[in-house]
């Protein structure tokens, strides 16, 4: 195996009610976990969204309110997920920027204290936008010269990520095969959140990346205006870009 791992590298993907971060919800779940040795596990949960599924996001996956109206909701199920995937790092399709922002506000609505600091991520994505800028479908035809069957299936989508990475590693040998460099490699703008909401300067600061306050950082407008911390914890913001600006918060407190 090309692909040099420290500990497990858990590939994973989600079909989901929409795309909106903050309001959307999971409705199913696929997770496949590479193990340093070489093995293999996977495993695929069915969610209830608790809501209606809208008609054009099942005609997506194929998945309506029928198939899970007996499944349980995702906080009966977070705790099995998270210690499935909380030993390893996480790599996905678009993952940086929709499946690990959505997985993140899922968590921390079961209560479930979710930190993008203990994982390191590949997006593969990035990577064939980088080198070949297709879709999903077009990158397992170019690299496996293999069409995807059940493509936006969750396991289908996973499987084909898995194996797009495995042949990219084949292909561009200027690509490191440890999970340190590829996060490098995919990561596009350095973010605090991953929604993009708070971004890093040059000199690692916490920077706000919209509104009036865009590229100022947010430690100096939390102490010029302290108000503006409670309008952002009752905006609508996603719930993990609300945490780490709560952490910010508590740091500048205790300094």
């Amino acid at each position: 195996m090309k692909l040099k791992l420290k500990r497990p590298l858990c590939f994973f993907d989600l079909e989901t009610t929409g795309v909106n971060v903050t309001n959307d919800r999971i409705v199913e779940i696929a997770v496949l976990k590479l193990h340093p040795d070489g093995t293999k596990q996977d495993k695929v949960w069915r969610v209830n969204p608790e809501c209606p599924i809208p008609a054009q996001a099942s005609a997506v996956h194929g998945i309506y309110d029928a198939d899970v109206a007996h499944e349980p909701n995702f906080k009966a199920l977070s705790k099995t997920i998270y210690n499935f995937i909380k030993d390893s790092d996480l790599a996905g399709y678009n993952s940086d920027r929709f499946d690990i922002p959505l997985l993140a506000e899922e968590m921390l609505r079961a209560e479930v204290d979710f930190d993008m600091a203990d994982f390191k991520t590949v997006d593969v994505q990035t990577i064939f936008h980088k080198m070949e800028q297709r879709t999903l479908t077009a990158a397992l035809k170019f690299y496996c010269n293999e069409e995807l069957i059940d493509a936006h299936s969750a396991l289908a989508d996973t499987q084909a990520t898995h194996d797009v990475l495995m042949a990219q590693l084949e292909r561009y040998e200027e690509l490191e095969s440890d999970v340190d460099s590829l996060n490098q490699f995919t990561t596009r703008k350095k973010s605090a959140d991953f929604a993009g909401f708070i971004v890093f300067n040059k000199e690692g600061e916490e920077c706000f990346s919209f509104g009036k306050h865009k590229g100022k950082t947010v430690e100096s407008i939390l102490e010029q205006e302290p108000g503006y911390f409670g309008w952002l914890i009752n905006a609508d913001f996603p719930m993990y870009t609300k945490k780490v600006l709560t952490a910010i918060r508590l740091k500048k407190l205790n300094t």
